[in-house]
């Protein structure tokens, strides 16, 4: 690649983040297809699951496979995953409001209207005791930071991180798009039974979207903060589930749109 820098121009190999398609099948039936970046598509599929309100937990997962993606080569791209759902659980009727398809940056394109995306959540997340202390919060970006090791290498991924109220990191997944990266996150929990993830704090690496916020409330998470902007849509659902919204958590600094009570703040 051209590097361009001012007045200087130098020419070098690059590394650049993987985006590929990921299809997701139920017992062989399309259901949905997203960009991500290979890894952890396991995660991404539970999560992806969850957060649509499709399953409520593992067992309701029987069992999931890769299958029926091959190159010109005869070998497995590993981009179809096609899962099983137990029995008695009901698969989504996607002739409905929307097709599930998603890429890597849409957010909540196919959605045929916000009433339609306001999935209710099984978790009261507004009944969330949990309470953080601003330090705590503002140490969080550089955290998420220093655990990114992909985007060390590329510089063009997302990163979602769940951290205790204590700001311990429990788990990070980095990917293309950023409802991918918190999907891969949510999809761990679902997968070690710890739904709903009360006490926690979901960070994101870029802005908070209301597709976000609708995923932290799926898996009861109580915080969620970004190093960007909010939407309006993401402040008017956070209080309405009762999550805590904060945005712009640079430097010393945050701005919080909803719940701002979870928050231990030092004396002015």
């Amino acid at each position: 690649m051209l590097r361009i820098r001012g007045t200087a121009r130098t020419t070098r190999p690059d590394t650049v983040a993987a985006e590929e398609p990921l299809e997701i099948r139920l017992s062989g039936t399309p259901l949905a297809v997203t960009m991500r970046t290979p890894g952890h598509d396991f995660d991404l599929v539970h999560g992806f699951l969850a957060t649509e309100g499709v399953i409520a937990g593992s067992d309701d997962v029987l069992g999931l496979r890769y299958c029926d993606s091959v190159d010109a080569d005869g070998r497995n791209t590993y981009n179809v995953v096609d899962v099983d759902l137990a029995p008695g659980v009901e698969p989504p009727d996607t002739a409905l409001d929307r097709n599930f398809y998603t890429s890597s940056s849409c957010g909540v394109c196919g959605k045929a209207s916000i009433d339609a995306i306001r999935t209710r959540t099984r978790h009261d997340v507004a009944a969330d005791g949990t309470r953080v202390p601003l330090a705590t919060l503002l140490a969080l970006p550089d955290r998420l930071r220093a655990a990114q090791e992909v985007f060390d290498k590329t510089g063009g991924l997302h990163a979602a991180g769940l951290f205790t109220a204590e700001g311990e990191l429990v788990a990070l997944r980095e990917d293309v798009g950023r409802h991918n990266a918190v999907d891969k996150v949510v999809g761990d929990a679902v997968r070690e039974g710890r739904l709903p993830l009360t006490g926690h704090v979901l960070m994101v690496s870029g802005r908070a979207s209301f597709e976000l916020t609708q995923k932290a409330a799926m898996a009861g998470i109580p915080v969620l903060a970004a190093v960007s902007a909010p939407s309006s849509l993401a402040v008017e659902l956070a209080a309405d589930v009762g999550i805590t919204l904060v945005g712009f958590l640079r430097g010393d600094g945050c701005n919080v749109y909803s719940r701002p009570e979870r928050l231990d703040l030092p004396a002015p």
